[in-house]
């Protein structure tokens, strides 16, 4: 949640501020802001919209300041207005912020602080508090402040009287940073900083940060300089732009296959899975009886097809938890639990605190992140690296299917070390898993095909997804994918509840897309598509049948390729993608940047 952004250096910043917001737009769009600092003082301009509007703003400003802050908002405190946009300004003081104040209304009231407010968010109290407790010492503020804050924060911080100097600071909420020949920058994640550099840290907890043009100094709450561990990223700027696609969420899906393979390859050893460079310690395979997964959204899709796989493959059981609720009750965990957390970002707060809780009931810990050096990563006992490169839509598609491969990989992996699987068997399994990147690729070919569909679902009010056992989770993230940037009702449903109430809704032209790719299922689940059809159900089913043309059947037949039926998540995942994305697009929707979402969720 929120983007932000500083650079202090020997350049005007505005226009690499502004660039830096607009690569971090994703993280939040309703409002976006700047503020320059230079001899003369402090300069602030903020807009609702997305960033395009701030630049506008801007155009005709000859600001030539070396050092500033930016910011773009995904409201949590206050309306979508100018006055609640970032950075907040008060007295000497000005801020930008990620997170949440949970005790922003005690502060107000003990500092007599109202007088001195112009906005709704618990933002510019930390503006306030801060500008009230400076007297000349940065240093001495910003630990007073923090002392009094409860919640989650990302602050970068200016002082009007110390130009050419950003301080940073937080707890919880991501930020890293980096210096180059240019000058000091620190921002919510790589994506603003990869311009610069690809060696970068991640800000310590409770630590203050001093950015100047020559070098930035980390020094903990006592005042003693900490060396942060410096991480390198293994992606260029060019993955972090559209290269020639409308939308970023396209790119990223025809990026899969290479995710696929650049997060499978490098643990395969003999044919066989291998975690030895992850440092992974086969005795938490050894050692457990059962697993939790924990997760969030999308990435909790990802876990219940691994759920689907060891339950059916190892018979081990699986629960898997939503991480928001999981920390709210009293879950059966030991020792000989392994949990598993999943998180694109490694920053998901809900997965975070569920993470600490697991931990502190005796679970060993394994997360599934693509972010190096992530909060969750470090706090795991052990971490499994996706590599799909940045993510830049908020609509998650490479970051999901590799999520998933990673599943397929601890499936195959606990199955050896637990001696259910064989290493025949395993061999044969990981043939298959290997290949699926180039499944992928056979299906993306039938993308106008898929496209076609779109002009149909687009002026739907309800659409429905059905299928059995691994279809079934497959709904799941596909009616997700729809709701969330195309605006249109869907639901997933076990093709069988289907006579148990949700036919009731089944009505002329409603469209119902069916999976029908688990062989010891299949004529269960066309009996169920007969059934919505016989109602005026607009039909697409996903089958691995040759052409179908029974319009009893389905309107819209979508095939794809014959594979091992544990084995079509991946060609699924892609059609589904390309389904929601295409009715996106042909809704005239910015698919990218859908209404109230933002990418990394940092706040509870």
């Amino acid at each position: 949640m929120c983007g932000i952004i500083g650079f202090t250096g020997d350049q005007p910043a505005k226009d690499i501020i502004i660039g830096g917001l607009e690569r971090l737009e994703y993280r939040g769009y309703d409002s976006a802001g700047i503020a320059l600092l230079d001899e003369k003082g402090i300069t602030v301009r903020k807009r609702t919209g997305k960033v395009e509007e701030l630049r506008k703003l801007c155009m005709n400003d000859t600001l030539d300041a070396c050092c500033g802050i930016g910011h773009t908002r995904w409201a949590t405190h206050g309306g979508v207005t100018d006055a609640n946009a970032h950075p907040h300004r008060c007295g000497q003081v000005v801020l930008i912020h990620n997170g949440i104040i949970e005790n922003y209304r005690q502060l107000v009231t003990e500092y007599g602080l109202a007088d001195k407010l112009v906005s709704e968010t618990d933002s510019e109290v930390v503006a306030a508090l801060l500008d009230t407790f400076y007297e000349g010492d940065p240093e001495a503020a910003i630990k007073k402040t923090v002392k009094a804050l409860s919640g989650a924060f990302a602050l970068c911080i200016m002082f009007e009287d110390i130009p050419g100097t950003i301080y940073a600071i937080r707890n919880v909420s991501p930020m890293v940073a980096t210096h180059s020949e240019s000058g000091s920058v620190i921002a919510s994640d790589v994506t603003a900083l990869i311009e610069y550099s690809n060696d970068y840290f991640v800000v310590p907890e409770y630590h203050i940060l001093k950015l100047t043009r020559d070098g930035i100094l980390v020094t903990n709450l006592k005042g003693k300089e900490v060396k942060p561990e410096i991480l390198t990223v293994n992606w260029d700027i060019k993955s972090a732009q559209k290269g020639g696609y409308p939308f970023f969420m396209l790119k990223e899906i025809y990026e899969q296959p290479d995710a696929i393979r650049n997060t499978v390859m490098p643990r395969v050893e003999g044919d066989l899975p291998d975690f030895t460079e992850d440092g992974i310690d086969d005795a938490i395979f050894e050692n457990c009886d059962k697993l939790m997964v924990v997760a969030c959204g999308t990435a909790m899709h990802a876990g219940i097809v691994g759920k689907h796989l060891i339950e059916k493959l190892l018979r081990i059981p699986v629960n898997v938890e939503i991480a928001s609720e999981f920390r709210y009750k009293d879950p059966i965990i030991d020792e000989k639990t392994l949990t598993i957390v999943l998180s694109q970002s490694g920053e998901t707060i809900d997965t975070l605190e569920a993470l600490k809780l697991a931990k502190s009931k005796g679970s060993k810990t394994l997360s599934i992140v693509n972010v190096k050096g992530s909060t969750i990563a470090r706090e795991s006992d052990y971490v499994l690296y996706t590599h799909a490169g940045p993510e830049i839509a908020v609509a998650s598609t490479k970051a999901y299917t590799v999520q998933v491969a990673a599943m397929y990989l601890i499936t195959c992996r606990m199955g050896l070390v637990k001696k259910l699987i064989s290493e025949s068997d395993a061999r044969k399994f990981m043939a298959k898993l290997i290949s699926a990147p180039n499944i992928i690729e056979e299906t993306l070919k039938d993308a106008n095909d898929i496209k076609r569909i779109a002009n149909h679902i687009k002026m739907a009010t309800d659409t429905f997804y059905i299928g059995r056992g691994l279809d079934y989770t497959m709904s799941l993230e596909a009616a997700l994918k729809l709701k969330e940037i195309s605006y249109v009702h869907a639901e997933a449903y076990a093709a069988g509840e289907l006579k148990h109430g949700t036919i009731a809704l089944i009505a002329e032209n409603v469209p119902v897309i069916a999976l029908a790719t688990q062989e010891d299922v299949y004529a269960k689940v066309i009996s169920n598509i007969r059934e919505v059809k016989a109602r005026g159900a607009y039909v697409v089913l996903v089958s691995m049948d040759e052409k179908i043309d029974d319009p009893a059947i389905c309107d819209k037949h979508i095939r794809i390729p014959k594979l091992d039926p544990e084995f079509t998540a991946f060609a699924t995942a892609v059609i589904l993608q390309l389904i929601a994305y295409y009715t996106s697009e042909a809704k005239g929707l910015d698919v990218d940047k859908p209404r109230n979402l933002a990418k990394s969720v940092t706040v509870e």
